[in-house]
């Protein structure tokens, strides 16, 4: 359970105890919140000695009187306002009027309560006071979660950038000075490699796009029935020139139609990393399976290679944003790091989940779940309160 502090600034002994004794046992639970909330109270008798512990160890709520010996409860709530504090403040007083309830808003007061009130008028200014105050505390961290999330994220990018960018750099400026001598076999050679590092940029900026659009839920799904065979056979034949190139098979035994409800796009960017990936790092004159099963409600895309394969440890890091296996064997194979984050993020889209077993030098098989009804409810979000 979680404990608030709340200071009582009361200079009137029966106040002060009518409210300690209301409030000692009195718990809540919000429903937007986890878990109950109880309370343990501090009291004092004047403004100064308060602003002593404010100084010292902020509470979570002050229920603070309009008047009091020496520094008024107003005098005290401007100070406080000015300090910015994790706190609110309600006033509570016996001249209630309006003037005094503007002056205390202004002033930068909570709520207002008048003298006299019940222990069942105390909790509801309470409950409402808790409510305001872990609710802005919570959207306070998600701020800062949002903000440390997308200073990491663009760090990332712009580290993952700044190699290809160098390169390119490097061999635009030897071949504008021709300081390679004079071999234009040479200057064929980094014109080649310029090339495949544009295609590592734009192949990032797709994955981020993919992502981004995913995420934000801004994209505008077109769910319908699809037969994923045919997509299988779409995302085979992208993959066909680069495996042919390196002697890599590629089969896709059939058993009838995979029929779902899907967004098609979704799908082949499920299918296109899986099978890409499985081609470019495979082995030259390897093989790459992919298997499709419907059962239970569920469509299994299953796709195996005979590739470099990876640790355990590599395998568990795989499926985050911007990861790379990077070793001895990947050094030349270009990526974003992105496709597989993705493919896991449309995973969860439809319900499912996505899995790898791999072996070094052995091979990776992935294993994608999707529930065959899942995109429906998800393409049909309940429009945002206004």
């Amino acid at each position: 359970m979680e404990t608030l502090r709340i200071l009582v600034v009361e200079d009137e002994y029966g106040m002060r105890l009518a409210i300690a004794r209301a409030l000692r046992d009195y718990t809540i639970h919000i429903p937007e919140i986890e878990g109950k909330i109880g309370f343990t109270i501090e009291q004092v008798e004047v403004a100064e000695e308060a602003l002593t512990i404010i100084n010292d160890k902020p509470p979570d709520i002050i229920l603070l009187d309009y008047k009091l010996p020496g520094m008024s409860g107003l005098d005290l709530l401007t100070q406080v306002s000015a300090k910015q504090l994790d706190l609110l403040a309600i006033m509570i007083t016996a001249y209630a009027s309006i003037e005094t309830a503007v002056t205390a808003t202004k002033q930068g007061a909570f709520d207002f309560l008048a003298k006299p009130f019940t222990p069942m008028e105390l909790k509801e200014t309470i409950y409402k006071a808790v409510k305001h105050l872990l609710l802005m505390r919570q959207a306070h961290k998600l701020t800062e979660e949002k903000r440390k999330v997308r200073f990491q994220f663009i760090s990332v990018l712009a580290h993952e950038m700044k190699a290809p960018l160098a390169a390119l750099d490097g061999y635009l400026n030897i071949l504008r000075e021709r300081a390679a001598g004079d071999s234009q076999e040479v200057y064929d050679h980094m014109l080649d490699r310029c090339l495949t590092r544009i295609q590592g940029m734009r192949k990032m900026i797709i994955d981020l796009l993919d992502l981004t659009r995913i995420e934000s839920g801004e994209r505008k799904r077109d769910v319908s029935e699809v037969d994923v065979r045919e997509i299988v056979h779409t995302a085979i034949d992208t993959a066909t020139p680069e495996a042919q190139e390196r002697s890599i098979s590629i089969s896709f035994p059939e058993n009838g139609p995979v029929l779902m409800q899907a967004d098609r796009s979704e799908l082949e960017i499920v299918l296109n990393n899986l099978i890409t990936n499985a081609v470019k790092y495979n082995r030259d004159g390897g093989q790459v399976e992919v298997k499709l099963q419907a059962d239970s409600g569920q469509v299994r895309i299953v796709v195996s290679d005979t590739g470099i394969g990876m640790t355990a440890e590599e395998s568990e890091r795989l499926f985050s944003d911007f990861v790379r296996i990077k070793n001895e064997k990947t050094r030349n194979i270009l990526g974003s790091g992105l496709g597989l984050s993705t493919v896991k993020k449309i995973a969860l889209l439809y319900g499912g989940e996505v899995s790898v077993e791999s072996e070094p030098d052995k091979g990776s098989r992935f294993t994608v779940t999707l529930n065959q009804d899942a995109a429906v409810s998800a393409s049909t979000p309940e429009p945002a309160n206004q």
